[in-house]
This record gives structure tokens, C-alpha cells and sequence, in this order.
């Protein structure tokens, strides 16, 4: 095996990426940087009845989004290519062959109806059915036909499949995340190989792949866990060195029972997938974290942290960071919780960190798409800065900001019960003039200018501060009151001030 680090994800284009297929492929682009390593995008689609048009481009689109690309794999072809197993199918059959000349596989004949009569009978005496070497003398296949038989059968295109046939032992493996496991393989069945249409199953192409590969580390979800025997068994019938194995744990639903499923995120309100996804049989469009808001970095934080945990109180990692702080033996065993709440914390430290310019130039874009006029992109940055520390995604600018650009049409009721008194609008008409007046248009000076006509008048500053917001705002939230007078602009705030004295009067 090469001595440098070459690790591969290798999904099938079945549908949209999971966001625990996004998190295997991160930890797996983790560990090959952290190890100047190669990592891999093998596309395996052995299986052409499952097969969904668009799944491979969308797979490459998340793994860029994510900022996570690959370095070999379809469109970076290198030596170890093809990369889609389809494209590959033609050098499966040699190394069928080369498991039955050692006596580690063989031809089985059996048809699908003699399989279900077994399976039938099984299950009339209670027992589980398996094929394997408890039964598989009584089977039609090459270890209880004689030779001549089996040839007359293959010579006359008679359909089969090539079945594995596991060494009896005691076979101990070590999982770099969940260290030592034995098995007993006379438990295992007889797992088919090569399938009669002429393509590998999973198991042989993925060992095969995985060795033509130079793949020295499969780090791959728990649900492998229970292949990982017949994997390194086939290594061993090939005499070949196997890679290391690490399963990660899989994705729990946010109450911690059960696999993470669409279904979950569809009733609790969040995307599962990282894009969106139309499923081009049904129209059926899914939401993907991207089109939520979401940034790749807060993205990928979230992934990080779903069963790896740095040992330390830091939470907010760069990719960078990643890189140089992970590493298999912090990854848990145990099933990681998604929580949808610790996900909108990742992401609103991360929008709090963007530039100003980098959100303001989206909210602009947002703003463009509503058919909303807002002025110059300096004048949305200089607002996004005010705002951004409360926000999560840039749509809910639109809700914190929103009156920078728009005159409220209307006022927040309970507000209004709160602020607007009988002798309010004599009030905010004053404050109308001393703003319409004030020669210092900045937030200071409209600041001193009003602030200073309340000592004067002796009065409450709540009674003028607040129903001046409401005027400005709508509602009671927002930055400094002066500033959003200084922003908006002496005439438009006279111009509110007088829309609400009509309004609410």
C-alpha cells in the first residue's frame, strides 16, 4: 500500500446528498489535508435501476459549495481512473474468476423462484434463511454439481451469479473509531459477487475500487459496519493488504431516536440535504441549506461537530482550523444528535464574521428580487453593519431593516398602546420642526438638537424617544434612534413623523 494518505467518498447517484453523505466526505477531505493527502470522488453506480439523472452534478456542486472539492474523480481524471464504476464494469468479471480458481467463490445456478421456495420453506419452520455453508451443498452451484455440469451450464449461457464463500475462523478487525471487533464467520451468508446481468455488487466493486485506488483509509458511515467482514475477508482471499477501516456514527433525528431522516426535517422545519433538490420524476422540489441561508462555513461547522468534538471549548472552526484539529480517535462511536437550534448558532456566528459588503451585496440582491429600491450599495453595507448582529440570515434583514429603505405603512399595535399618547402628536410635531431646523444632520447633532429641547421642556424622556421610533420604525426595535434619523435623512424623518401623526391620531 502507498505510503501516502488516499481516501475516497464514493456515494451513488440515487438522489440528493444526505447531510451525513456532505459530513463522510468532509471528514474524509479532513483527513487527507491534515495528512497532505489525496482525496477521492468515486461515483458508484453499479446499480442502473436506481439510477437519478442530475445526482452525479449535484453531488460535485455540494462538495464545491462546501468549499470541500475533490482532487481525482470524474472531470479529474488521473491514473487510478475511470471513476464512475459504470465505467469500469468490464474488469469485475477477471477478478470474479480469479476468487473461484483459488476455491474463494463459486457459480451458483439457482433461479430467483427456487431462492423464494427456500426462503418460504425457512420461514414455514421458523428459522431465518441463509446461504451459506450449513445448506449450500443442497443448492444448485459449482461445489455440488460436478465439473462437466457446470461447464455444460456455462457454455450454454445459462444465467448465474458468482457467490463468496468465507473462510471459517474467527476473524478479528480493528475500526480506527471503535477498535477491536471478532466475528464468527460461519454466521455469515454466502454473499453474491457478481450479479447475472454481467455487474458487480457492491462488495466486489467497492474492494476492487478501493485497491485499484490505492485507498489507504475507508472512512465511511456506521451502516457499513456490518460489511466490513466480508470486505476484509475478500482482501484476504485477493492477498491483498487491506486499507484501514473508521465508521462513523450515524445522524441522529433532534429527540435522539433514530436515523436523521427528510421525513424529520420536513416536520421540524429544516433542510436535511445541503442544496435544494427537484426530483425530476415527481417535481417534488426539497429545501437544501443553501437556499435557506445558510453559509458553507456555518455549513460545515455544523458537520464537523456531529460526532467529532475537538477536546477543547472552541466551537467556531475555519476549514483551515479543521484541517489541523481533527483526527479519527476525537470521532465518537456513539450516534450524533442534529440539533436545528445549534445549527442557526453555528450560522449566525459565521454572518456575524462576514464583511459587511459580502451580506450587504446579498441583501441588495434579495432586495432587487422583491422589487425594493435601495438607493446606493455603500448605503446598504453602512445598514447591514448596524444590523447584523442580530440577524441569522439574510433574510431576516429584511425584518431588522427593512425600514431604512421602506416608510412604515403600518404600526405595531401594542407599541402604539405603549408609545402614542393624547398629547403625542403636539409632541412629535415639535420634534418634527426641531428636526427639519437642525443644520447637523448627522446622528449627533440631531441627537443634541432633540435631546436638548426635552430638558428644556422638562419632560419624560420615554415620552418622546419612543413614539419618535414608532414614526421612524413601525415598532420599537432598531439601532439608535438618531441614527436611523441621520441614515434615512432629515426629510424622510419629518416626512414619518408627520405620516404617523395623520396615522395614529
Amino acid at each position: 500500500m502507498s505510503d501516502q494518505v488516499r481516501v475516497r467518498f464514493a456515494p451513488s447517484p440515487t438522489g440528493p446528498l444526505h447531510i451525513g453523505g456532505v459530513r463522510t466526505a468532509l471528514f474524509n477531505y479532513l483527513f487527507a489535508k491534515q495528512h497532505q493527502g489525496t482525496f477521492i470522488l468515486r461515483i458508484e453506480d453499479t446499480d442502473q435501476n436506481r439510477y437519478v439523472p442530475g445526482a452525479e452534478d449535484y453531488i460535485i456542486e455540494a462538495l464545491n459549495w462546501c468549499g470541500i472539492p475533490y482532487d481525482e474523480g470524474p472531470g479529474k481524471e488521473a491514473e487510478c481512473g475511470p471513476y464512475r464504476q459504470s465505467e469500469r464494469k468490464s474488469m469485475y468479471r477477471k477478478y470474479a474468476e480469479q476468487l473461484i480458481a483459488s476455491g474463494s467463490a463459486y457459480y451458483a445456478f439457482d433461479t430467483a423462484e427456487e431462492l423464494a421456495e427456500a426462503r418460504a420453506k425457512a420461514e414455514a419452520d421458523k428459522q431465518n434463511f441463509i446461504y451459506n455453508h450449513h445448506n449450500r451443498k443442497e443448492f444448485k452451484n459449482s461445489l455440488s454439481l460436478t465439473e462437466e455440469d457446470v461447464q455444460q451450464r456455462l457454455d450454454s449461457g445459462e444465467p448465474y451469479v458468482v457467490r463468496f464463500k468465507p473462510e471459517l475462523k474467527k476473524l478479528y478487525m480493528y475500526d480506527e473509531i471503535r477498535e477491536g471487533i471478532e466475528i464468527d464467520t460461519s454466521l455469515m451468508d454466502d454473499k453474491v459477487l457478481f450479479k447475472s446481468d454481467g455487474m458487480p455488487t457492491y462488495h466486489l466493486a467497492n474492494v476492487v475500487d478501493d485497491h485499484d485506488m490505492r485507498i489507504t483509509h475507508v472512512i465511511r458511515g456506521e451502516e457499513w459496519l456490518p460489511s466490513m467482514a466480508l470486505h476484509v475477508l475478500l482482501y484476504e482471499s485477493f492477498g491483498w493488504q487491506a486499507p484501514k477501516f473508521a465508521h462513523l456514527p450515524l445522524i441522529l433525528k433532534p429527540t435522539g431516536k433514530g436515523k436523521l431522516s427528510k421525513r424529520d426535517g420536513d416536520k421540524m422545519g429544516f433542510s436535511v440535504f445541503p442544496l435544494e433538490w427537484k426530483d425530476p420524476k415527481t417535481g417534488e422540489i426539497s429545501r437544501g441549506f443553501r437556499e435557506d441561508g445558510f453559509l458553507p462555513e456555518a455549513m460545515v461547522n455544523i458537520l464537523a461537530f456531529l460526532g467529532w468534538n475537538p477536546g477543547t471549548e472552541q466551537e467556531i472552526f475555519g476549514l483551515d482550523e479543521l484541517v489541523k484539529a481533527f483526527g479519527l480517535d476525537k470521532v465518537n462511536s456513539s450516534g450524533a444528535k442534529y440539533d436545528p437550534e445549534k445549527a442557526e448558532w453555528f450560522q449566525q456566528q459565521w454572518f456575524v464574521q462576514q464583511d459587511d459588503a459580502v451580506i450587504g451585496a446579498a441583501f441588495a440582491k434579495a432586495m432587487q428580487k422583491k422589487g425594493m429600491e435601495y438607493g446606493s450599495q455603500d448605503y446598504v453595507n453602512m445598514v447591514v453593519g448596524m444590523v447584523k448582529e442580530r440577524a441569522v440570515f439574510v433574510e431576516d434583514l429584511f425584518e431588522l431593516a427593512g425600514f431604512f429603505f421602506v416608510s412604515p405603512s403600518s404600526y405595531d399595535e401594542k407599541n402604539v398602546q405603549k408609545a402614542w399618547k393624547q398629547d403625542t402628536p403636539e409632541i412629535m410635531g415639535k420634534v418634527a420642526e426641531i428636526i427639519a431646523q437642525t443644520e447637523d444632520e448627522s446622528a449627533a447633532g440631531l441627537s443634541n438638537a432633540v435631546k436638548g429641547w426635552i430638558k428644556e421642556q422638562e419632560m419624560g424622556f420615554g415620552k418622546v424617544m419612543m413614539p419618535l421610533r414608532l414614526a421612524l420604525v413601525g415598532s420599537l426595535m432598531g439601532p439608535d434612534v438618531f441614527e436611523i434619523a441621520a441614515m434615512i435623512g432629515k426629510n424622510e424623518s419629518v416626512q414619518r413623523i408627520q405620516n404617523a401623526i395623520h396615522e395614529l391620531s
